[in-house]
């Protein structure tokens, strides 16, 4: 076959969220004006006036170099270590931090910078199905563990119990897609405890990456922690398009923390950019980086993703549904009722209702709603999801 083994393997990991979304009931209608689409973090309202009138005004050129290559550019780099370092509480340099194209670009980036061929990286399910196609992508062994259900929070005997001679790397998501929990400091700090007593027990350091698109959408006022504040040997992604809710804008970075010991930091602070563009010039282009002042400060209306969550939450619960209200992010994670997941999603399809199904998560029993479905969708549906356990 003219495929590589690798991306056969992609493909493989792949295969049940591409036949979602382009051959499922809801591939086939995910164009059509009329559904109620709660499935993935798209928007369905007209975006913020702000984005638009940032990249209007640094679309206009100011010199003759201003559409010429662009890698992480030092006047971003710049304010985005002074105002990331004030909102985490670390103090980051300029060299802490790389422009990428979104966090899909940051986290192969750091896949790229800490696992060789054949190294183990863990994460915890159901996630964000893109971690296992981009390390087999990156020649790493994806490595899974569960989450502690019902109330999804992290099994450190489980990742602990996963550790072994070739694992280089754990992933963590907080706020967490797609169950909304948001991690606590002192669970964080456990963390940070097993990872140094592993990497010790292992004979070499366990690398962290902290992915933090979601970690300024959270809600009923509720508090951050970030992992790089406990454990130096942290690495963060970040998006902007999940904040502002324009992802098809491709801006995010890459952080490392700055707790961890200085020669390690600068070996990794110097292969950011021939990483960068040895794996695709990932690098956002320059009217996204221009515009990153301006961006930084801007947000979708969480009021409206609370106001959604409330009024979706009590109709499920009616219905037999077993919600866990969301801490942090845009999405909303239930249990169906008893009875067959699939006969439950295609009785919300038949009339135009489409949720994720947690099958794409390996959670079969759960369905993820997104919080990103505009007002009138959610008061659409409401009398939809009342009859939930109807289709069972």
């Amino acid at each position: 076959m003219a495929v590589s083994s690798r991306i056969k393997d992609v493909q493989a990991a792949s295969r049940s969220l591409n036949a979602f979304y382009f051959q499922s009931r809801y591939g086939k209608r995910r164009a059509a004006p009329d559904i109620c689409d709660f499935t993935f973090g798209n928007p369905h309202e007209m975006p913020l006036p702000e984005i638009v009138s940032a990249i209007r005004t640094h679309a206009v050129p100011k010199d003759e170099n201003w559409f010429a290559y662009k890698a992480s550019e030092a006047e971003p780099r710049s304010f985005l270590a002074e105002h990331v370092g004030r909102e985490l509480g670390l103090a980051f340099e300029p060299a802490d931090i790389a422009l990428t194209s979104g966090a899909f670009a940051a986290i192969a980036l750091i896949f790229h910078l800490t696992l060789d061929q054949g190294d183990e990286a863990i994460f915890s399910e159901p996630a964000w199905f893109c971690y296992e196609p981009m390390l087999l992508a990156a020649h790493a062994v994806p490595r899974k563990v569960a989450l502690a259900a019902p109330s999804f929070d992290l099994d450190l005997s489980a990742i602990d119990a996963a550790i072994g001679q070739k694992t280089k790397l754990v992933i963590v998501n907080t706020p967490h897609n797609p169950t909304g929990r948001i991690y606590t400091g002192r669970m964080l700090r456990d963390l940070a405890d097993l990872l140094e007593r592993a990497s010790a027990r292992v004979g070499h350091r366990i690398y962290l990456l902290s992915d933090e698109p979601y970690r300024r959408l959270r809600f009923d006022g509720r508090a951050f922690d970030s992992p790089a504040s406990f454990y130096p040997w942290t690495f963060i992604s970040y998006s902007y398009g999940k904040v502002l809710l324009s992802p098809g804008q491709r801006l995010g970075y890459m952080a490392i923390s700055p707790l961890m010991p200085p020669e390690e930091r600068r070996a990794f602070q110097q292969a950011a950019f021939p990483a960068q563009v040895a794996i695709g010039w990932s690098f956002p282009n320059a009217v996204m980086q221009y515009a990153v002042p301006d961006l930084e400060k801007l947000s979708i209306d969480q009021a409206a993703l609370a106001r959604r969550r409330d009024r979706l939450l009590p109709v499920l619960r009616q219905a037999g549904c077993e919600p866990l209200v969301p801490e942090g992010t845009f999405y909303l994670w239930s249990r169906w009722p008893d009875g067959e997941p699939d006969r439950h999603w295609s009785a919300l399809a038949d009339r135009d209702v489409f949720v994720l199904p947690g099958s794409l998560m390996n959670a079969e029993h759960y369905f993820r709603i997104s919080l990103t479905a505009s007002d009138a969708m959610v008061e659409k549906a409401l009398p939809v999801f009342a009859q939930a356990d109807q289709g069972g």
